[in-house]
């Protein structure tokens, strides 16, 4: 039997449960791209698990390959110069991408042609257009298309999740606020091909509204059990025009549900990282702090801070998630689900829209 998955843990729980067992044999992995800048911490996460065989990447770019062979101790008889090259060579049993957002779709396509799974860095694409498009191919492949967000794997969101929505404890949700992102990808150092499509609107989509606005879409998709709302309205900003000529790097965006509304803050221009959200209901509330920590105050009763529950495996970790998706052992849900994603690039989208227009757009 598939197990069904981000459940969550109750209101008065939270505490940590036993570890699932090992898989029984690595993961045959390719790796499309290395222009992310997630690729980095992916590599000297996983290259050394036990957990993951990666039989091969594959990057177009000779210098950023030749990079990432020279600091993260690639096998360059691994590293290929094309995807199809990689698929068809290393045969791999799943992909992760790290690519611009708008290649999401070329590595979807030549992925299920092949039957391999696919998990990608957030969001999912650059526009609705693509969105469907590779709903399509994943459709017509029969294959599992995720998206890994870094919030997913937060126990600080679940535990917050489980006081809403399991055990109901704040009442009816009727607000929630999402605050993400950092000083600008400029001011943090990051690396110059990953700074060169985050900077450029036909790549990412946008700038920090697409960048940091998708998480506060995901997190209130899964909120609102993927529900669609009613209307978006977006005012993005460029406060640093000499560094992001070609972007926005601060965005406000406005969800309208039939008994909710989300305000998702996303802004290069936060004095230090975060990624935080604030839950209100009718009756209590619970703010995230950090990636283990929530804040919550019940009605009758004086606010406390806990400590959230270590997640359990797989729910623990995208790769062990993605690995148990792959080999069927869970169904994707949740966060990390197709469903949920092309509701986030329908949310982006039309924020996108209604900044350029400056008016509300409503979604059927």
């Amino acid at each position: 039997m598939k197990r069904r998955t981000f459940l969550g843990t109750t209101a008065g729980a939270l505490v940590a449960t036993a570890p699932a067992p090992a898989a029984a044999a690595p993961l045959r992995l390719g790796m499309a791209g290395l222009v992310h800048g997630h690729a980095a911490g992916f590599l000297g996460r996983y290259r050394d698990s036990r957990e993951v065989d990666l039989v091969g990447v594959s990057e177009p770019d000779r210098a950023v390959a030749a990079r990432y062979v020279e600091r993260s101790r690639l096998d360059p008889a691994r590293v290929h110069g094309s995807l199809d090259a990689m698929l068809d060579r290393a045969k791999p049993e799943a992909v992760v991408a790290f690519t611009s957002t708008v290649d999401h779709l070329a590595v979807v396509e030549a992925c299920a042609r092949r039957k391999i799974p696919v998990m990608m860095e957030k969001p999912l694409a650059v526009s609705v257009e693509q969105a469907r498009a590779i709903e399509k191919a994943a459709a017509e492949g029969g294959v599992p298309v995720l998206v890994n967000y870094e919030t997913t794997w937060h126990p600080s969101n679940h535990a917050a999740y489980a006081l809403a929505k399991t055990a109901k404890a704040l009442g009816a949700i009727c607000k929630v606020v999402f605050h993400d992102g950092h000083g600008g990808p400029k001011e943090i150092g990051v690396q110059p091909e990953f700074l060169d499509w985050l900077t450029d609107p036909d790549r990412n989509g946008a700038g920090a509204l697409f960048d940091f606005g998708c998480y506060g879409a995901n997190l209130m998709t899964w909120l609102m059990d993927d529900a669609r709302p009613l209307s978006v309205t977006a005012v993005t900003r460029r406060f640093k025009p000499e560094v992001y000529p070609r972007v926005d790097d601060e965005a406000t965006i406005i969800l309208e549900y039939p008994t909710a509304q989300a305000i998702i803050q996303a802004s290069w221009n936060w004095p230090f990282d975060r990624k935080d959200m604030e839950v209100y209901g009718r009756t209590g509330q619970v703010l995230t702090v950090a990636q283990d920590g929530v804040r919550v105050r019940l009605e009758g009763r004086p606010e406390e801070t806990r400590r959230a529950a270590p997640l359990s495996a797989p729910e623990d970790d995208f790769l062990r998630y993605f690995a148990a998706v792959v080999r069927r052992e869970i169904e994707p849900s949740g966060p990390s689900s197709l469903r949920n994603n092309l509701l986030v690039v329908e949310i982006l989208d039309a924020a996108r829209r209604s900044a350029a227009e400056g008016k509300t757009v409503r979604l059927d």
